[in-house]
């Protein structure tokens, strides 16, 4: 057993080969391993833990029991000008969909748009990654995906939609893009797994219990049900997205999509929908767009402030400052966290190295 001690923020290089060891030791190549870590820490970087490390016992349990694919790339089952479909054969989601969003944003550059749909997909992490790499690369880019039926429908007193996440990244001139990132619900159940695992109440508003009452304990809101964003807003946009992920690529949708940590010899069986914009194609120059949107940001950004206010932030603003920190200053993991990455290294024969202390 591992003699390595908890420390309350380790390094990113340390957590991220830390992790990609471990895709490793399940056989997969050094790319695609570093691609998932990444992924994952990058998540833990921007303070969104729900998306981050946390979830690696559950990905390597599943890895084992076969219910994701030990596969890199997913399959195209449908290449038509503008549009492709792929068939994701239940690999690691942060593959297929690293491969959608590259394939969009490809499409984009001779069609001025691009749009590729997977279905019999995994769980594909923090969604900004991929509206990241399609504004880096000059386009507007839209991803999303359907979850199992965690939320009711306005009145419902069952799970109908999904919690469905939603993000838009748009580019900069300055070279950060400006990227929204939503779960439609008002907490991502990965929030309230958190706070069960720290024994922490979590607020009224994020869930129900079983029977359907507003409740404070994350033990009874895993089995009840989540609360959408913006009540019937938040709803309407989960069961649209559920339509432009499953229903769209051919894949599950409402109850075919199943949980995360349920039976895990179970395939997740999710869908996931990448669009492209690019720049040049609406303005002939890519600059133009992102020179428009820096105007509009400072707009915002030179608002009156309220009183006790001292900044407004741009979407995306406060995560790409924890992001900046955490490179300083290390990356905050909960002692269970760390506890779970270094059993698992121990278990796969993977001999991490004592991380150095951070900050």
């Amino acid at each position: 057993m591992s003699a390595l001690e908890f420390q309350p923020a380790v390094p990113v290089r340390w957590l991220t080969d830390a992790v990609a060891a471990v895709f490793q030791a399940l056989g997969f190549s050094a790319d695609a391993a570093g691609l998932v870590a990444g992924s994952l820490v990058d998540a833990d970087r921007r303070g969104i833990p729900s998306h981050g490390v946390m979830l690696l016992p559950m990905y390597v349990d599943r890895i084992k029991a076969g219910s994701v694919s030990r596969a890199e790339r997913a399959e195209v089952v449908l290449d038509k000008g503008a549009i492709a479909v792929l068939d994701a054969g239940h690999a690691l989601g942060q593959l297929t969909g690293d491969q959608a969003m590259r394939l969009a944003v490809a499409k984009a550059r001779t069609y001025g748009v691009g749009v590729v749909t997977v279905r019999r997909a995994f769980h594909f992490g923090g969604a900004f990654r991929y509206v990241d790499l399609a504004a880096r690369n000059g386009c507007i880019g839209i991803a999303a995906a359907n979850t199992r039926p965690l939320m009711p429908a306005p009145g419902g007193a069952s799970a109908v939609v999904g919690n469905n996440p939603l993000a838009v990244g748009v580019p900069r001139a300055d070279g950060k893009p400006v990227i929204l990132d939503v779960a439609l619900s008002e907490a991502a159940l990965g929030k309230i797994r958190l706070a069960a695992g720290e024994g922490r109440e979590i607020p009224p508003t994020w869930a129900t219990d079983a029977q359907g009452r507003p409740t404070t304990d994350p033990a009874a809101a895993i089995k009840g049900l989540l609360l959408p964003s913006g009540a019937h807003k938040g709803y309407g946009l989960a069961f649209m997205i559920d339509v432009l992920t499953g229903v769209l690529s051919g894949g599950a949708y409402g109850q075919g999509v199943q949980g995360l940590y349920a039976d895990v010899s179970v395939p997740n069986d999710c869908a996931h929908f990448f669009l492209a914009l690019d720049a040049e194609a609406f303005t002939e120059d890519a600059e133009v767009l992102a020179r428009r949107v820096d105007d509009l940001a400072g707009q915002v950004l030179a608002s009156a402030l309220a009183p006790g206010t001292e900044q407004v932030y741009l979407p995306g603003d406060i995560e790409a400052g924890r992001y900046d920190r955490a490179l300083r200053d290390g990356v905050a993991l909960q002692p269970s966290v760390f506890a779970g990455l270094v059993e698992i290294a121990d278990a796969l024969g993977v001999a991490l190295p004592p991380p150095v202390s951070a900050g």
